[in-house]
């Protein structure tokens, strides 16, 4: 398991959950989550979204987006274009639920791997890639407004 000391909160209770979940109760649940997910509102960007935003290696096509905000944190979007990214629309959900709002220090020291203890073990290696990715953009987005902040 995942050391999670420093990250968000909302993030460490969610991923200690799914560890401790079976593989069937753990599918159901992201499934469940893939359902609620809400791709990027227009006036956050449109289509043809820009080549910045799009998630190396993501099998699901899986585009990244965040917006600074008025308390200086940063609220995340994600699109997946892959109707069947279920994978990539729960990792979104996870995302935007624990990392938007949280304070940027704690967002940049989420480990990629932590896809693992969300997912389990079983991920191939192209959707590990793919959902590594995104915490990956997310942490990326962190560390650019930290240092815009001068914090960085």
């Amino acid at each position: 398991m995942t050391d999670y000391t420093g990250i968000p909160p909302l993030l460490a209770d969610m991923a200690g959950m799914f560890a401790e979940m079976d593989r069937s109760e753990r599918i159901q649940t992201l499934i469940d989550m893939g359902d609620k997910f809400k791709p990027v509102p227009a006036d956050v960007a449109s289509k043809p979204y820009p080549e910045t935003a799009l998630v190396p290696h993501c099998e699901s096509e899986a585009f990244v987006f965040s917006e600074t905000q008025p308390d200086g944190t940063l609220k995340f979007y994600f699109d997946v274009l892959n109707p069947q990214g279920i994978s990539a629309k729960a990792t979104a959900v996870v995302l935007d639920r624990t990392l938007s709002g949280a304070p940027l220090e704690q967002i940049v020291r989420v480990p990629a791997d932590i896809v693992y203890d969300l997912f389990g073990r079983e991920l191939s290696m192209g959707k590990n890639m793919g959902l590594t990715g995104m915490v990956n953009m997310c942490k990326a987005a962190a560390i650019r407004r930290m240092k815009e902040i001068g914090n960085g």
